[in-house]
């Protein structure tokens, strides 16, 4: 079986413009140093989408640091290309559960937001990456948990659909919902050492909502959430029922929305 690009659940001709608007810089930087991020390393920023975080992982490892961005979609390893190629930033287009060696190894694997798409595998993925890394070096595992369940606020019958989309889409989509409990297990299991965890919030949305959440969310109900399965039938089957009600309701600055999201990392023996 191939990583085929079609099988992500939020392709979509407008997913580089999400992937890059969602992106946090801060955020990033904050978890890939608090992982042992540092100049002259080199790094493999698996999942890398469009690019942006491998740009961002590649200033923060100056001087003499070198970034391999991965990403099974030719699409958006082309826009990273165009948008960010440079000397000591490449970019490659790769099946993660293929034979990898051909990149050579690294100081610092890191992996955000990959798992949560491929929940019956992941145990095999994170083997496999772990292929590249050097002894002594480190893998970080970035991933959330609670992913798109954690509501208040919303009509009932939002909150009961948006539990039958995201079970809809683990069972479909092989997507996990709670891939960041899990990290911890992974890296112990390979017996990385000197273990780390960290938790923290990804959505923490309340009061007026911003232009960058509601784009977000809107694109995760339009383009995910149709490819479920769901039978909507709280909506009498009507899809667009369903996205409307949602968007307006997401609105209301009466609701509070979190997500939350765990790093671990850990040395390769």
């Amino acid at each position: 079986m191939t990583t085929d690009f079609l099988e992500y659940i939020m392709e979509d001709a407008q997913e580089i413009e999400r992937l890059e608007l969602k992106t946090d810089p801060q955020a990033v930087l904050k978890q890939a140093q608090w992982a042992g991020l540092a100049p002259g390393m080199r790094v493999a920023d698996i999942g890398c989408g469009p690019g942006l975080t491998s740009h961002l992982l590649y200033d923060a490892v100056q001087p003499a640091g070198q970034v391999v961005g991965v990403d099974f979609s030719g699409d958006r390893i082309e826009h990273a290309r165009n948008r960010y190629q440079q000397d000591d930033l490449i970019f490659q287009q790769e099946d993660f559960f293929g034979d990898l060696t051909a990149l050579g190894h690294f100081d610092f694997v890191w992996a955000r937001f990959v798992l949560e798409f491929h929940r019956s595998r992941a145990t095999e993925l994170v083997a496999n990456l772990s292929r590249l890394v050097k002894p002594g070096g480190v893998m970080c595992l970035v991933d959330l948990d609670y992913n798109c369940l954690s509501h208040d606020g919303l009509p009932e019958r939002v909150n009961a659909t948006i539990q039958d989309v995201v079970k809809g889409l683990e069972e479909k989509a092989d997507f996990d919902p709670y891939a960041g409990r899990r990290l911890y297990g992974h890296l112990f299991d390979l017996e990385y050492q000197e273990l780390r965890l960290d938790m923290s919030s990804h959505h923490l949305i309340y009061g007026e909502l911003s232009e960058v959440e509601r784009y977000n969310w809107e694109r995760k109900v339009l383009v995910a959430a149709r490819r479920s399965g769901c039978d909507f039938s709280l909506y009498g089957g009507d899809f667009y029922a369903f996205a409307e009600e949602f968007t307006t309701s997401f609105k209301n600055s009466r609701r509070f929305t979190y997500t939350p999201l765990i790093c671990c990392c850990g040395k390769k023996r």
